[in-house]
């Protein structure tokens, strides 16, 4: 992984640098999703931030809760069916008493399912070196292109500098 970057005092700065990095057709070689951007803080109201919004954690996390109620409910009425008990007239699966369970193993369906689908999204554990600065850490915001091929990195190197960057560093991994 090769990594052309530039870091930025001010969320404006680096949204310039997003926006020039992103006018389409300006540079070409390479796409929208190669561009990184890594801050210390959240910056709402910029688009640099806002890059990767879109989630389906909900859905699965509804899912889980679904399986784990279904499957939940299945197992303490089978549980009760198959146990030879007299049941002096009753309802051989009482649903009030069942409902506990059921609510217990929902609860543990969305929370399983959501922490296993926050943890794939966010590509954890991942032992491959990533790239990142210090700098990062002590409030500058880094934007940068992955990967850029070799035919545009002096476009993608000016760029980064008019939108008042110090210098342009590169990372390799």
């Amino acid at each position: 992984m090769r990594v052309l970057y530039a870091l930025y005092h001010d969320p404006d700065s680096a949204q310039q640098a997003y926006d020039s990095l992103r006018a389409n057709g300006a540079t070409p070689g390479f796409n929208e999703r190669q561009i990184a951007v890594l801050t210390s803080e959240p910056f709402d109201g910029y688009d640099f931030f806002q890059q990767d919004h879109k989630t389906v954690i909900p859905w699965i996390a509804a899912l889980g809760g679904l399986v784990g109620g279904v499957s939940g409910f299945w197992f303490a009425a089978y549980t009760q069916a198959v146990y030879p008990i007299p049941t002096g007239g009753m309802p051989i699966v009482p649903f009030y008493a069942d409902g506990i369970i059921t609510y217990e193993l929902t609860m543990l369906g969305a929370i399983l399912a959501t922490l296993i689908s926050v943890l794939i999204t966010a590509r954890l554990p991942d032992w491959r070196r990533k790239f990142y600065d210090a700098e990062v850490s002590d409030g500058k915001i880094l934007v940068g292109v992955i990967d850029a091929p070799d035919t545009s990195r002096a476009e993608v190197e000016k760029r980064l500098l008019e939108a008042g960057a110090a210098g342009v560093k590169e990372f390799l991994a």
